[in-house]
């Protein structure tokens, strides 16, 4: 039965995480981007130390003004290219709020040593805890927030984590995330997920699986650690989780067994499949959270026609 496989050493495991990375300084070096700043905000490129010892990269944007300002963290994401914000978000959030958004190592910006294959980083080691390349994104998740809970210009009451399973990751092994904005695509119950998956980025570990058939096993044992399922109990944030529509993969009914588990107030959104939709919906709950009723979202101009 699954709901019996949490590893008995999961705790051990993610608190030896986090006992290395507390022993490692974050060495933050912080240089403007002149070219990337505006009447409105100024942006910062960031270097930090993550396990390893790595250097990740990020863009901290932080709007003019007096502080401090409700804050939002892109989590580290399952593709190549860091943005300063998501593509298609508009820029005049940076208005509003502080953002900071991660390249975990592997991707862009954060790619010496270790340039991570796309699609590819999601199986990288995966035959082993040891060296399954997701323990180091998860520590990277969690650097980028110590280096955030440093700066005078964040509201520590008001830290979202938005992105995708990693949102999550960064809530459950992090205090300092207040709300979180979820759209779960690879970490919840991922093996049976992808066995019924024939997308991206599920595929990745089909493609795995075809691959190392004898596998499948320790796969199955090293994927539990990272199994949202056993991170909710941790996560006592506001959270918003974007759920596939009824006919997806990670719908509402499939996904249930790990929202329940959430500690904080939970709100799902099935898909509506309009990237508009969706993309107002989760809009409009950060900005009822952090601003009040009264205040309108900052929506991209194409979508205010």
């Amino acid at each position: 039965k699954m709901a019996d496989s949490r590893p008995l050493d999961f705790g051990k495991f993610w608190y030896a995480l986090g006992k290395e990375l507390s022993d490692l300084p974050v060495a933050p070096e912080v240089s403007p981007i002149p070219l990337r700043s505006n009447d409105f905000c100024d942006l910062y490129g960031v270097t930090l130390t993550s396990v390893g010892p790595y250097r990740i990269f990020g863009y901290l944007s932080i709007p003019k003004g007096e502080g401090p300002f409700p804050t939002i963290y892109y989590v580290p994401k399952n593709a190549s290219v860091l943005e300063v914000i998501p593509q298609g978000t508009s820029n005049r959030i940076r208005s509003r709020f502080l953002t900071f958004s991660i390249a975990c190592r592997g991707m862009r910006n954060s790619d010496k040593p270790y340039a991570a294959m796309y699609p590819g980083q999601l199986t990288d080691g995966l035959d082993s805890l040891d060296t399954y390349v997701y323990r180091g994104i998860a520590a990277d998740t969690i650097r980028g927030l110590d280096f955030l809970m440093t700066r005078p210009e964040v509201d520590k009451s008001k830290v979202v984590a938005w992105g995708n399973d990693n949102a999550i990751l960064a809530a459950s092994l992090h205090g300092g995330v207040t709300h979180v904005v979820s759209t779960p695509a690879y970490l919840v119950d991922t093996l049976k997920a992808a066995s019924v998956s024939s997308g991206y980025p599920l595929e990745e570990f089909n493609d795995y699986l075809r691959f190392y058939s004898g596998n499948k096993k320790t796969v199955g044992q090293v994927l539990e650690y990272f199994n949202l399922k056993w991170h909710a109990q941790s996560v006592d944030a506001m959270t918003l989780i974007m759920a596939d529509n009824s006919s997806g993969i990670y719908s509402q009914s499939f996904l249930g067994e790990f929202s329940d588990r959430i500690q904080g107030e939970v709100t799902i959104h099935e898909s509506e499949d309009s990237t508009y939709r969706d993309g107002l919906f989760a809009e409009e709950w950060i900005t009822n959270y952090l601003y009040g009723p009264r205040e309108k979202p900052i929506l991209p101009p194409h979508w205010e026609q």
